[in-house]
C-alpha cells in the first residue's frame, strides 16, 4: 500500500477526528500508514478493535500500524505491547501533524511506542477544518469533547478528558466550509454536546449554536444532532425543535435505563417520570419527531423489576431506534466493583430488551406506510428521512434530496416510490 489509510470504530465524533487525522498524517509525509482509530464505549470494542489490528498487520505486513482513540488512551500498554502496533498515540496527540512526524522507529520497546499524555490536563478544543467527510454524505461537526459528567459505567471521560467546546465561530465556518463543498446535511456532535459552551464566554448553549448555524448559513438544507442529553436541553433547542422545519424532527437520547434506582446507581442526572416528560414535551411541539435511544441491559444489581422498567419505559416513550448495550464491566469504573449479573443473564435480557426494540421500530414503520418523505440520498442505495428513517433507494443519486411516497416496508427499512420532478 502507499499513503494513510484510516480505520475507524466507534462514534460520529471518531468519524470527523479520522478525517482530521488523515489530513494531519499527510501534512507531515507520512506513507505506508495505517492509523486505527479505536473505541472503548464496551469490552467487545476493544476486542474488535485489537482483532482488526492483527488482521491488518497480515494484510500490510511492511506498513506502519499507528493505534489511537479512546481505547488507546484508557488502555495504552495494552496496544503498545501488540508486536503488530508501531506506535500509540493518545486522543490529544492524534489530531497533530507533529505526532506523525515524530514516530518512533521500527521494532522498539512497549514504551517507545507510546506517545499518549494526560487527557485530564487539556483544556481547550483547536477548531479543526476538514473539506469532506470520507464515505458519508452528511458532514460530522465535532462541537465538543470530552465530559464533566461520571456515570458509574462509563469509562469515556478518562478516554476524552474534561469538558471543552469549539468556540461559535469557529463551528460556523467549518459548517460554511463543508456547504460550499456540497453537503446538504449537516450533523453536530460531541461527547456531551448538550453540555456545549459551558466554558466559553457568555456560555453559550448548544441550541443557540444550531440557530445562529441555521441563522447565518441559510445554505444548510438539514441540521441534526448527533446525540444529547435531554436533562441539559435547553429554551433555544425547543424553539428550534418546535419552529425550525430545517432542524431535522429526530432526537438520540442517552437514557440508558428506565428504573430511578438503577439511573440513581449509573449516577445519571434525570429519573424516568423526566425522561418521560420530555419526550413528550418534544412531541406537543413537534408531533412528527421520532426519538432513538442508548439503553443497557445487565447493569449491576438489575432485578427482573427493575429490567421490566427499563423495557416499558422505552415502550411507554415509543423508541423508534433503540441502541441496546449488554452490560459490560470496564476496569476503574465504580459500576466494575459492584455485585455483577452473571453474563448469560446479561446477554439474555440485552436480548429481551432488543426485541422490544424491534417491535417498536416495526410499528414506527407501520406508522409511515403511506406518507410522503424527503430524502436525502447516501452512496449504498439507501437513504435516510427527516425523522432518520432508513429507505431503500436504489437507482437514485447519492447527496439528492429527494420527496417520495412510502409505500411498505420489511421490518428494517422503508420502500419508496418515486414520484416525478420531485428531486432538488
Amino acid at each position: 500500500m502507499s499513503g494513510v489509510e484510516v480505520i475507524t470504530f466507534g462514534c460520529r465524533l471518531n468519524t470527523y477526528e479520522s478525517e482530521v487525522m488523515r489530513a494531519e498524517a499527510e501534512k507531515a509525509g507520512l506513507n505506508n500508514a495505517i492509523l486505527v482509530n479505536t473505541c472503548a464505549v464496551t469490552g467487545e470494542a476493544v476486542r474488535q478493535a485489537r482483532q482488526a489490528i492483527r488482521r491488518v498487520r497480515r494484510d500490510n505486513p511492511h506498513a506502519r500500524i499507528i493505534v489511537t482513540g479512546c481505547a488507546a488512551q484508557t488502555e495504552k500498554q495494552t496496544f503498545a505491547e501488540m508486536a503488530e502496533v508501531d506506535a500509540v498515540l493518545g486522543n490529544e496527540e492524534k489530531l497533530t501533524s507533529a505526532s506523525y512526524r515524530s514516530l518512533p522507529d521500527f521494532g522498539v520497546s512497549a514504551e517507545e511506542k507510546l506517545r499518549v499524555n494526560d487527557i485530564m490536563s487539556v483544556r481547550h478544543t483547536a477548531p479543526q477544518m476538514v473539506k469532506h467527510i470520507d464515505g458519508h454524505v452528511r458532514a460530522f461537526i465535532q462541537v465538543q469533547n470530552g465530559c464533566d459528567h461520571r456515570c458509574t459505567f462509563c469509562i469515556i471521560p478518562y478516554g476524552r478528558g474534561n469538558s471543552r467546546s469549539v468556540p461559535m465561530g469557529a463551528v460556523v465556518n467549518q459548517a460554511r466550509n463543508l456547504v460550499e463543498g456540497g453537503y446538504r446535511e449537516i450533523v453536530l456532535t460531541g461527547v456531551d454536546a448538550t453540555s456545549y459552551g459551558g466554558d466559553l464566554p457568555g456560555e453559550p448553549t448548544l441550541g443557540l449554536l444550531a440557530k445562529t448555524l441555521l441563522k447565518q448559513i441559510p445554505e444548510i438544507r438539514r441540521l441534526r444532532l448527533s446525540s444529547i442529553d435531554s436533562i441539559e436541553a435547553d429554551a433555544h433547542l425547543m424553539d428550534l425543535i418546535a419552529e425550525e422545519p430545517r432542524f431535522m424532527p429526530h432526537l438520540h437520547l442517552s437514557l440508558q435505563h428506565g428504573d430511578d434506582m438503577i439511573l440513581k446507581r449509573m449516577k445519571r442526572r434525570h429519573s424516568r417520570a423526566e425522561a418521560i416528560r420530555f419526550i413528550e414535551d418534544v412531541r406537543r411541539l413537534r408531533p412528527e419527531m421520532s426519538f432513538g435511544a442508548d439503553m443497557i441491559a445487565g447493569f449491576p444489581t438489575e432485578t427482573d423489576e427493575m429490567f421490566d422498567n427499563a423495557v416499558s419505559l422505552a415502550e411507554e416513550a415509543g423508541i423508534a431506534h433503540l441502541h441496546v448495550f449488554p452490560y459490560s464491566p470496564r476496569p476503574g469504573t465504580p459500576a466494575a466493583r459492584m455485585p455483577q449479573l452473571d453474563r448469560a443473564l446479561i446477554k439474555e435480557r440485552a436480548a429481551r430488551l432488543r426485541s422490544a426494540g424491534q417491535r417498536l421500530h416495526r410499528s414506527h414503520l407501520d406508522s409511515m406506510v403511506g406518507t410522503r418523505q424527503w430524502l436525502l440520498v447516501e452512496n449504498n442505495g439507501l437513504a435516510h428521512t427527516e425523522n432518520f428513517t432508513l429507505v431503500a433507494a436504489p437507482g437514485l443519486r447519492p447527496r439528492d434530496l429527494v420527496q417520495v411516497a412510502i409505500t411498505s416496508h420489511n421490518g428494517k427499512h422503508l420502500d419508496m416510490q418515486l414520484a416525478a420532478a420531485d428531486a432538488v
